[in-house]
């Protein structure tokens, strides 16, 4: 049995290297019925062995040997027919390869050649129709021709010389298809325009005209419509939106625009044979300026004459899926829609909101006429479906109105603050501005307000103060203010009362425009007069009454119309107190900084005196005497200037301030001497004599002179130093003891005024060093 295994390897050994000559699978039968013989004598044996329980040990062992050798055959057998097939089958995949990439070789060329056939064809076939006209098939054969060009030029490793040229051939075909188109295009929509070069005006308007070339039936059907052929044939070549761009851009300049302008500007339309002609004629405007009605009958009639001759063209074909059903009309519409809507809001719809809210109610017919006029340009598809900005803007009339209305509020405020500020009208505690007639806040509870009061009277009939207080106790003294700032005040209560008619919203916005008013006069007056305020004590006289009078009405302003408001500004928003304070502040600020310039006037007028020394020389008494005459005449101007226009109590306070500075440099200069003669004192009494005398007289509040004479012998009460004045005076001319009367042991009148020391300065200025003098100084402690 081995030798007959053996035999049977050597023999499949033998012949592994020549599987062509003998067959496979005859051997691997032969070896396969061998095992099967094998596993017969196998099972047999352990049959034997575990069955019958022989001692087959011997017969088992040689078994197992024979087993062993077949195994190995057999791995040797696998082993050599996977070399012999492993090379025989990578030499069949590197045959295979070749001749694949050679098919794919083949077969590129192939494509290479039928798309060079299909260009060629394609510009053969675009020449034909491009002398017959058909500019839309022309079109579409160059763009043939132009994918297969692509196509060719995308492909990596064949890059043909020819490529180039069939490029630049590609080119130079579509650039004269677009000539031809152009001209075309040139033909059909002429435009005629003047040559100025302010082609907006309505000179240059008027003498514009376009012109829309018709076609005859029999052209159209030869030809077809060469509108929509030009048109479409633009599209296929995707240069329709850079055509369709320059159109609408003369369209609105040209045309829309100045219909939107200009009032008197009206179109005229003429149909002849073969063109459509537009132009347009300047009739006198009934009004300055025109209705949204109006001007959208006229925009309707420009779109409707387009629509009929030039751009009612579907985009049979389009190049991009975004044109897919897409008109001219919508092309051209999403090109000019927006900046011919922006046009028509700020020129027409915003002149036309309501300057008052009784207006309002008028205003429903612009935003149905809108509606009309954008319904019109969707029908004949310049519009989508979609609400645009104009109807949205129309229909938002109430916040247009309140914006409106502020901004015109504002605008005439600001006017008025930068008006001249000396036109002036007298203001009286009778006077007041027209208040607007609001009813009673509690007039639904009546009855109980006034049980409520007869209640109240019966209780305390017999607690009234007899004395009453005078109707005029809170009013404004009378002053003069601004005819400008009286309007402004006017101009605040009309707002307010427009508010209380209004809707939430716009009650809201007008309250807050009324604060701004006065917050702008707060920060553009000062400014925008701060020189002359500075320069001119009357205009700041004027500016502190202003300001008062602005500050009075702000006390009350806002509880005025508190339940006449909508619910948010009821709750304690409506107030104008919190501005009191900061008019106040800026009428006394101004105020008192013209004040300190006349001050410092005196003061250097004063400072020419030579300190008062030295009286008995002539030039000196005359410099004193010349700024002493200085000082009461710029006091009377002043009297003059502010006279009849601050209140009473107010001028006397400034004139008596002012005369007071003076009368105190007087006194300290004088008091400061050293050494009086009595020819000093005596030229120094008449000079004092000449500022009681006439000092008085600086005080003219009023323009009657009868009645100024009460405020003149109420000096002292205005003037702090006058006593102290009048005092100097008597030293001047006194004698030691009649000094040392007025001192009365520090409790005369002298004393009252000045210190000892000042008075003992005084006495050893104006007597020799005598025992009297020493002895009257002794007195003075």
């Amino acid at each position: 049995m081995a030798a007959r295994a053996g035999s049977l390897v050597a023999a499949v050994l033998a012949h592994s290297g020549r599987l062509d000559k003998e067959d496979l699978g005859t051997r691997i039968g032969r070896l396969s019925r061998r095992v099967e013989e094998l596993k017969g004598e196998v099972c047999a044996m352990i049959n034997k062995k575990y069955n019958e329980f022989l001692p087959s040990v011997q017969s088992a062992e040689e078994l197992v040997s024979q087993v062993e050798g077949l195994c190995s055959n057999i791995d040797l057998l696998k082993a050599g027919i996977e070399t012999e097939v492993q090379r025989d089958l990578n030499v069949a995949v590197a045959e295979f390869t070749e001749l694949k990439q050679q098919l794919e070789r083949d077969t590129l060329v192939l494509s290479i050649l039928k798309k060079l056939q299909e260009f060629d064809i394609a510009i053969k076939e675009y020449n034909t129709a491009l002398l017959e006209k058909k500019y839309v098939a022309a079109a579409q054969h160059l763009e043939t021709a132009r994918s297969s060009l692509r196509l060719l030029e995308s492909r990596k490793g064949f890059e043909l010389n020819i490529l180039k040229a069939l490029s630049t051939e590609l080119t130079v075909q579509t650039q004269n298809m677009l000539y031809r188109l152009g001209e075309e295009w040139q033909k059909l929509a002429v435009w005629k325009l003047p040559p100025s070069k302010e082609s907006s005006s309505l000179e240059s308007v008027v003498h514009s005209e376009l012109h829309l070339h018709t076609v005859s039936s029999k052209e159209e059907e030869i030809a077809g419509p060469p509108v929509a052929s030009v048109l479409q044939a633009f599209a296929v070549l995707g240069e329709l939106h850079t055509k369709l761009k320059i159109f609408g851009q003369l369209l609105l300049k040209h045309i829309l625009k100045p219909l939107i302008l200009y009032p008197s500007l009206q179109p005229c339309t003429e149909e002849q044979s073969d063109v459509f002609i537009l132009r347009f004629k300047s009739e006198e405007p009934s009004l300055d300026q025109s209705s949204p009605m109006e001007v959208f009958d006229k925009i309707r009639l420009i779109f409707e004459v387009l629509h009929r001759y030039l751009l009612n063209v579907p985009l049979e074909q389009p190049v991009t899926d975004k044109d897919c059903g897409v008109t001219l009309a919508e092309l051209l519409g999403d090109m000019i829609w927006e900046e011919l809507s922006d046009c028509l809001i700020q020129n027409c719809l915003v002149n036309s909101i309501p300057t008052s809210s009784s207006k309002l109610e008028q205003y429903i017919e612009v935003i149905k006429s809108t509606e009309e006029f954008e319904e019109a340009l969707k029908n004949m598809q310049f519009l989508k479906g979609d609400t645009t900005d104009l109807l949205k803007y129309a229909r938002n009339v109430n916040c247009h109105f309140a914006n409106k209305k502020c901004q015109d509020v504002i605008v005439a405020a600001r006017n008025l603050m930068t008006s001249e500020i000396h036109n002036t009208v007298k203001i009286t505690p009778d006077s007041c501005v027209a208040l607007p007639r609001l009813p009673d806040p509690g007039a639904g509870d009546q009855s109980k307000t006034s049980k409520a009061s007869e209640l109240l009277h019966n209780d305390m009939v017999n607690l009234e103060n007899r004395t009453k207080l005078s109707q005029y106790t809170f009013s404004l003294p009378t002053c003069r203010i601004s005819s400008s700032v009286e309007k402004l005040m006017e101009l605040a209560y009309q707002t307010l009362l427009e508010a209380t008619s209004s809707t939430d919203h716009c009650c809201i916005q007008l309250f807050y425009s009324v604060r701004n008013i006065f917050q702008l006069f707060y920060d553009v007056v000062p400014t925008y007069h701060k020189e002359n305020l500075q320069k001119l004590p009357q205009l700041a006289a004027i500016h502190h009454n202003n300001c008062m009078y602005i500050a009075h009405h702000l006390l009350t302003l806002g509880h005025q119309f508190r339940y006449r408001l909508t619910n948010v500004l009821c709750d304690g928003a409506a107030t104008f107190v919190d501005m009191v304070p900061g008019f106040r502040r800026l009428g006394m600020e101004c105020f008192l900084a013209q004040m300190r310039v006349q001050k410092g006037e005196i003061l250097e007028r004063l400072s020419s005196a030579r300190n008062f020394s030295n009286m008995d020389d002539e030039e000196n008494y005359c410099a004193a005497n010349k700024a002493i005459r200085q000082v009461l005449h710029q006091l009377k101007r002043l009297g003059k200037v502010w006279q009849d226009v601050l209140p009473v109590n107010v001028y006397c306070k400034a004139m008596g301030t002012l005369l007071n500075t003076a009368l105190t440099e007087i006194v300290t200069r004088i008091a400061a001497l050293e050494d009086i003669s009595a020819e000093d004192a005596d030229r120094l009494y008449s000079l004092c004599r000449t500022m009681v005398e006439e000092g008085p007289q600086v005080f003219t509040p009023l323009p009657e002179e009868d009645k100024n004479k009460k405020y003149q012998e109420e000096v002292p009460v205005y003037v702090q130093k006058w006593m102290t004045f009048k005092e100097l005076m008597i030293i001047l001319q006194a004698n030691l003891q009649e000094i040392v009367d007025q001192w009365a042991d520090g409790k005369g009148p002298l004393a009252a005024e000045f210190s000892a020391a000042e008075v003992k300065s005084l006495i050893r200025a104006l007597f020799q060093n005598t025992e009297r003098r020493a002895a009257a100084l002794a007195k003075i402690k």
